[in-house]
């Protein structure tokens, strides 16, 4: 019998790093990891096999198939945000043309199996775009369904991709005479801005709060490219990781969508600048707005309703904003630089 895997693409950014340790600790599971960077050495322990190389390789992909039985697939590898705009293009070739592989993957192995692949797929509040600062005042939290008019690429890419999602669990070759049974299992997350204190931030939209905190511990002067009253959802790393693991265990019956917000905090600029000034006293930060980034920011809802996903699959956050900040960035992000 061909081995039972998990699948992780994207595995050396930053929720591959804090998914890859916590799975890894569990010595029955088998993690097949793909990235087109070599995998940080840190996390060769916890992995069956890593692979170099892009998801937009058909024999890549097509010698996974043949070679493992693979249940779950956890797809995070994409561009982000503010590198997506300045290659759209190539963004979209990547987040969108590498999701339609990798959906193609899940079918041929559901179809080997007899039973349905999870696709575990995190999405985005990039898939939202609120019109005016009045709208996103007036908005309040903002479900799964609302104002899902994105203004940027990687937005338009996730977006997609949710959709796709859900024509392969639900409607994949509907006017076939051989039409398939087993198909996918598709669950998607819309992750707000993300903060870990294990890796530097990679090009995010949101990435002005962290960008900040590692900034700050190596005693460098930062730049913040967005004003000080700009809100968006946050949640830490661990919570990130929490809500995967939850989500991928939930038992299908339960699940009453295909995507799920989750968050946890939603503090301003000025609170994360709050936040590093009480930890690096002498910390030097300056607001000065890049007009075209603010302008996508202020698209994205300052809160979001992850009720949906609370009361589906038990969904609730470990870290509140004190938390986050107190126990778990600042003492890592401090032992990080103190080396």
């Amino acid at each position: 019998m061909r081995k039972e895997v998990i699948l992780i693409t994207g595995a050396n950014g930053e929720i591959g790093h804090g998914l890859i340790s916590h799975l890894g600790k569990n010595a029955e599971t088998s993690i097949i990891a793909i990235d087109v960077q070599p995998l940080d050495e840190n996390l060769m322990p916890f992995v069956e096999r890593f692979i170099q190389g892009d998801i937009l390789d058909h024999m890549l992909l097509g010698r996974l198939v043949a070679e493992f039985d693979i249940r779950t697939i956890y797809h995070l590898a994409s561009i982000l945000s503010t590198k997506a705009e300045y290659n759209p293009e190539t963004a979209h070739r990547v987040n969108v043309e590498g999701t339609l592989n990798l959906l193609r993957l899940a079918v041929e192995q559901s179809s080997w199996q007899g039973r349905a692949v999870k696709f575990i797929y995190p999405s985005s509040i990039a898939a939202y775009g609120l019109p005016s600062m009045e709208k996103k005042n007036e908005a309040g939290k903002v479900k799964e369904w609302e104002w899902n008019i994105p203004i940027t690429m990687y937005g338009c890419n996730k977006l997609y991709c949710e959709q796709l999602g859900r024509y392969y669990s639900y409607h994949y070759r509907q006017l076939a005479a051989d039409q398939a049974k087993n198909t996918v299992d598709f669950r998607c997350l819309r992750f707000p801005g993300l903060i870990s204190s294990v890796t530097i931030p990679t090009g995010g939209t949101s990435d002005y709060g962290p960008e900040m905190l590692h900034h700050a511990a190596q005693g460098k002067p930062y730049n913040c490219f967005v004003r000080p009253d700009t809100r968006l959802p946050f949640m830490v790393m661990p919570d990130a990781v929490k809500s995967l693991l939850k989500l991928e265990s939930a038992p299908k019956e339960d699940l009453k969508h295909l995507v799920y917000n989750v968050t946890s905090f939603s503090p301003t600029a000025e609170d994360f600048y709050n936040h590093v000034l009480h930890a690096f006293p002498d910390a030097k930060v300056t607001f000065e707005p890049h007009l075209a980034r603010q302008r996508i920011v202020d698209t994205w809802p300052a809160d979001v309703d992850d009720s949906a996903a609370s009361c589906d699959w038990g969904w609730k956050p470990d870290y509140d904003e004190k938390r986050a900040f107190e126990e778990y960035l600042i003492p890592s992000i401090k032992a990080r630089y103190a080396r």
